[in-house]
């Protein structure tokens, strides 16, 4: 009768299970994706999380799976199974070993592993279906998501992020992933333009950036700046461009400009740039940390006037997209210098939110450090609009939320 209660109970809409694949999952160096699966389970995804490559164990209470390299000894028999029961799709794979050749051994192998992982688990994932797959690499993952869309018909998402793109000019099999992902990810307009450029869909390539959960206080304007204090946080790879950061420090010194400076983080070209700290006579001003806990970047932060950024395009064509110690410096109250390559200049807008400086021109960065180190009403305004631009651009609840919308849109697609 109207207006009568319902005696039928109603049930609440089940949560969308989302499978993750990583490379690598947890990795300390990659806290943009740390901080990506936690929002996605404030929002209420059930998430299958997977490791292709070492990591695993317990992360924020989801557990992940590592997958065993013993496991691919299984593609053993299943490899032949395939190529006879389903050519439509070993056909594709066979081909696209032929067609042209991988851009790198280590991309080579990145792409094997994505599809011996795909190999492995297709059945149980034909068992136990998620309602999406998502590779958040370009790579390994995206690779493991398209072979098992094209073996059990599953929809995948897909994350492209600066490295995926641009290394060696972009992974092996890139292109035919990502035509077939219901949407593509990337965290940068300049990682949207290049995949428009390569002919992907502009109605499917979403930039969604990535975010900080919980701003940082936004420190005083240190009063006594005669002694600066400079912080890099980057791995120590060619695309950092440490190089030019070494030239920069040493015509500071020779401009009579004293500063301290500290380079965190570790990496292959560390032997290079304690050569190049000996060369330049740096070895009083200038500290490699190595690799700090989050909690004591953050206070590095806090002790910092300001975050150098000497990026370059490497010899291989990577570069940055926009390194996640930028903004959360920026949140800080930490004035950022950087060089105009990459994605760095969709936060940091010359002599608005921060200083844009050519790599390769020391003295321009000696300039902008005396002002740096005097111009109290020009650092604060600096400062003032980063910190805008973090809250309007960097939130990680509003950009998780933005994210999450494209997954259930992914879902009626």
């Amino acid at each position: 009768m109207p207006g009568r209660p319902s005696n039928v109970a109603t049930v609440p809409p089940r949560p969308i299970t989302i499978a993750y694949l990583f490379t690598t999952f947890p990795q300390a160096t990659e806290t943009f994706l740390q901080r990506e699966v936690i929002a996605m389970k404030e929002q209420g995804l059930n998430l299958r999380v997977y490791s292709l490559f070492g990591g695993g164990g317990d992360f924020a209470g989801i557990a992940v799976r590592k997958f065993s390299m013993w496991r691919l000894l299984e593609l053993i028999w299943i490899i032949p199974w395939v190529a006879a029961t389903r050519w439509d799709v070993f056909g594709v794979l066979w081909r696209g070993l032929w067609a042209r050749r991988a851009p790198s051994w280590l991309n080579f192998w990145e792409n094997m592993l994505g599809a011996g992982f795909a190999g492995v688990f297709y059945r149980e994932f034909r068992r136990d279906p998620p309602d999406l797959v998502h590779g958040a690499w370009g790579g390994a993952p995206c690779t493991a998501a398209w072979i098992l869309r094209r073996l059990n018909g599953q929809a995948f998402t897909a994350a492209a992020h600066a490295y995926d793109i641009y290394e060696h000019g972009g992974d092996w099999w890139l292109d035919e992933k990502l035509t077939e992902a219901r949407f593509i990810h990337t965290s940068t307009e300049m990682g949207r333009a290049s995949l428009v450029a390569r002919g992907h869909d502009p109605q499917r390539v979403h930039v969604v950036r990535r975010g900080l959960a919980h701003f940082p206080e936004f420190k005083s304007l240190r009063a006594d700046r005669s002694e600066l204090r400079l912080v890099c946080i980057a791995r120590l790879v060619a695309k950092k461009g440490l190089d030019h950061q070494m030239k920069i420090y040493a015509a500071m010194r020779d401009a009579s400009i004293a500063f301290s400076a500290r380079i965190i983080g570790e990496g292959p070209e560390r032997a290079r740039i304690e050569t190049l700290i000996r060369e330049f006579k740096l070895g009083d001003r200038v500290r490699l940390t190595g690799h700090l806990a989050q909690a004591e970047v953050w206070e590095n932060l806090t002790w910092a006037d300001a975050l150098l950024h000497t990026g370059v395009i490497a010899a291989s064509g990577d570069r940055d997209g926009l390194p996640n110690v930028i903004p959360e410096a920026m949140a800080a109250g930490v004035v950022v210098l950087t060089s105009p390559n990459a994605a760095t200049v969709e936060a940091v807008s010359h002599d608005v939110s921060g200083l844009v400086l050519p790599e390769g021109q020391p003295d321009r960065w000696v300039e902008a450090m005396r002002r740096l180190a005097t111009d109290d009403t020009q650092v604060e305004t600096l400062r003032d609009a980063a910190r805008r631009w973090t809250e309007e651009n960097f939130d990680a609840h509003r950009n998780a939320a933005r994210l999450h919308e494209h997954f259930l849109n992914a879902l009626k697609s």
